[in-house]
């Protein structure tokens, strides 16, 4: 039986997959698919923290603050619909590709949320 703390573990672990991978995509024409893809996945498992895990049930005391940037993070960006639109315009761009993975990247990247999603997982 999966515990409380290995369930959540996982969950981070496939945020922090899914954000590896777009620091990996290399920007060519057909790669806003796999962007949008490793997109929706992370703003899924964020989704599922926030509305799921319970704060009081982990065990580092420094979970609350990481919920928190989460919950600052899907309010505040939302790019499924920036790439819809630039999908049929400029889905061959490698320039626009760039950019729009490089401010999705910079999102997560904001408040530290990845690092501290590293520092949380090592510590369950």
């Amino acid at each position: 039986m999966v515990t409380y703390t290995e369930y959540l573990k996982n969950i981070l672990n496939q945020v922090l997959d899914s954000y590896n991978n777009l620091q990996e995509i290399q920007d060519k024409p057909g790669d806003l698919d796999n962007i949008k893809k490793e997109l929706l996945k992370i703003n899924g498992f964020l989704k599922v923290i926030v509305n799921k895990v319970n704060v009081e049930k982990i065990p580092p005391s420094d979970f609350k603050p990481l919920k928190s940037k989460f919950q600052h993070y899907l309010q505040n960006y939302y790019f499924e619909q920036e790439i819809e639109t630039l999908g049929p315009l400029y889905s061959t761009d490698p320039h626009r590709i760039k950019n729009m993975r490089l401010k999705i990247l910079e999102a997560l990247e904001s408040k530290r949320m990845m690092e501290s999603t590293k520092e949380i997982i090592e510590k369950l």
